[in-house]
């Protein structure tokens, strides 16, 4: 397994394999792997002859506040992992390689990303989009993989690439969870031993709207209460939005339908944490 850190030599290296008549899978991440990541990782090396990983935390995501300086970085551990499951390439970037002095280009989607994650996180998905642009024009992958935990981030690339004409097909794979139900994040490690516990109550709430769906409840805004009602019966637990969604638009729904998904952040402590399933 290859690291390779600047910009250019990852672009000849991806068009060397090309040229080869190579297929490149790749998987985007900010480090920190888990088994979430892993299944990624896993689903790529079946699907590709040449698989990447790409390992930057990018800072034109974050927001004024947000947990930038303190997201978990751990490249040797990583690349441990990653050599595990056959990766061929990590792709390790530093920021001043990727945003140099004087960079001031970005790539903006409209409407899907002004609710949910967009709205609670201003200019957060301009620095998605702009980084997984770049990201796909140095590695020249023909599949790239993300995870439907981060649901609104993935319609967002779709979009994106569709709109672009990006020749890369996107793959997303089911949400991973720990055995108890926790969705898995590499945030998850900020969690204090009863902030876990404390945690569980995403994937419960989850399975209550799921519950209330199966019994005949179709009025999005009592699932909505009901799910509130249980995430603030914990102690420390902050909801930043509960939201019934069409599952391509993102538009709010009133009534649940085949095309509903549910998708809630809720702050445990300080720890914002993300959650969604289809009805």
């Amino acid at each position: 397994m290859d690291i390779i850190t600047s910009v250019k030599d990852m672009q000849q290296r991806s068009s060397a394999a090309r040229a080869a008549g190579q297929r490149l899978s790749f998987v985007p991440t900010m480090g920190s792997l888990h088994q979430g990541h892993l299944s990624l990782l896993e689903e790529g090396r079946k699907r590709g002859d040449l698989l990447v990983l790409s390992i930057f935390v990018n800072p034109t995501q974050f927001g004024q506040g947000e947990d930038f300086a303190d997201y978990p970085r751990a490249l040797q551990r990583d690349s441990e992992l990653a050599a595990s499951v056959g990766v061929d390439i990590i792709f390790a970037p530093t920021a001043a390689d990727m945003y140099p002095k004087g960079y001031a280009t970005y790539v903006d989607v409209d409407g899907i990303t002004e609710n949910l994650c967009g709205a609670s996180r201003p200019g957060h998905f301009r620095g998605v989009t702009t980084v997984v642009s770049k990201l796909f024009n140095i590695v020249q992958p023909d599949l790239a993989f993300f995870g439907n935990k981060d649901f609104q981030q993935l319609a967002v690339i779709r979009r994106m690439t569709s709109d672009l004409n990006v020749p890369v097909e996107i793959v997303g794979l089911p949400i991973f969870r720990e055995a108890d139900g926790l969705a898995m994040s590499s945030r998850n490690v900020y969690l204090t031993e009863e902030q876990r516990q404390e945690a569980l109550v995403l994937s419960q709430s989850i399975a209550e709207a799921k519950r209330l769906a199966a019994a005949g409840e179709s009025d999005c805004e009592t699932i909505i209460s009901k799910v509130t009602e249980l995430i603030s019966s914990q102690a420390e637990t902050r909801i930043d939005y509960v939201q019934i969604c069409h599952q391509l638009s993102l538009e709010e729904q009133k009534q649940v339908d085949n095309d509903s998904v549910i998708l809630l952040a809720v702050f445990i402590g300080k720890t914002r944490l993300i959650d969604n399933s289809f009805f």
